[in-house]
């Protein structure tokens, strides 16, 4: 059988924002509701200590609460573990899921499963009585997951032998640039490094498929681009190296960057610039906006770079 703490509150009417408070953290932990101001949950250490917690919440506000360990009894015990079926939640997710299935941009996909991810591990966090829906849906997230890492993989571009040819940047100039939209940091860097150092009137076309590339656009970053990945270089190392930017110490640094998070690397300061990079990905659906806030994280890269 299993034993159970519950949680009985009086609350003054007049404090409206500690009924409301304390009503979000019970809720956060899962807890069942018996009937107004009595509260659930299957008797374990840790969730006592939350229980108890709440109990001071609630005499700081003025209140009153009592804490009661009720031992476990075949005539509650079904009723009571029904309180704590998450079946709906699964469900909820489920649907969540089939509407992500059919999600072509990447940028949203990663966004919708990330979502997903963390409601997922909320609802986890609270299945006291594992649900057996529980696997099938973190099998289902876990093969989207997984789906989407690989048609982003495919999607970049290999690495091809030799070294890149060293071109005149004046002919070069007030040209039409493609590469693959949703931009990630190679792209973007790149993009950002072309209108800084080599082509300021430069107009970008973002593709769906590298096959959209028209005839006068100067592809970059995907395989049989005008500039991608050669050698050991990523695509904006291949641009540093093209147009006689690698005597920039401060650029070259920022290459190491692009590197260690296009294709692994040790610079130090890779973390911090994914995770900021995220977060403006996670809000952000356009890629011309996308390269105006990321190209200002890289201005601020690039003059802290030149600062050291």
């Amino acid at each position: 059988m299993t034993d159970w703490i519950t949680l009985i509150l009086a609350l003054p009417s007049e404090n409206a924002t500690a009924r409301t408070r304390i009503w979000r953290a019970l809720k956060s932990l899962g807890a069942a509701s018996l009937r107004d101001g009595v509260w659930l949950l299957p008797q374990r250490s840790e969730l006592e200590s939350l229980f108890a917690a709440q109990v001071r919440e609630a005499e700081v506000a003025g209140g009153q609460a009592w804490l009661l360990r009720v031992s476990g009894s075949a005539e509650h015990e079904n009723t009571f573990m029904a309180l704590f079926d998450r079946s709906a939640e699964y469900a909820g997710l489920d649907a969540e899921l089939s509407e992500l299935s059919g999600q072509t941009d990447d940028a949203l996909l990663r966004r919708g499963l990330r979502q997903a991810r963390k409601h997922l591990d909320g609802v986890i966090g609270i299945d006291y009585f594992p649900n057996p829906a529980r696997a099938e849906t973190e099998r289902r997230l876990h093969g989207m997951e997984a789906e989407l890492r690989q048609r982003q993989m495919a999607s970049e571009p290999g690495f091809i032998e030799g070294e890149p040819e060293r071109v005149d940047s004046a002919l070069y100039q007030n040209r039409l640039w493609a590469t693959r939209h949703n931009l990630w940091v190679d792209r973007l860097a790149s993009a950002w490094l072309i209108r800084r150092r080599i082509d300021k009137q430069a107009h970008f076309l973002w593709l769906a498929q590298p096959q959209d590339c028209p005839d006068d656009a100067l592809g970059f970053d995907y395989d049989g681009a005008h500039f991608s990945h050669i050698g050991r270089r990523v695509t904006f190392e291949t641009l540093l190296a093209s147009f006689g930017l690698e005597g920039d110490v401060a650029l070259k640094r920022l290459g190491a960057l692009v590197h260690t998070l296009d294709v692994g690397g040790t610079a130090p300061e890779a973390a911090g610039f994914e995770a900021m990079l995220k977060g403006l990905k996670s809000r952000i659906n356009d890629d011309d906006q996308l390269l105006a806030e990321g190209g200002q994280l890289l201005d601020d890269l690039y003059a802290a770079f030149n600062a050291t």
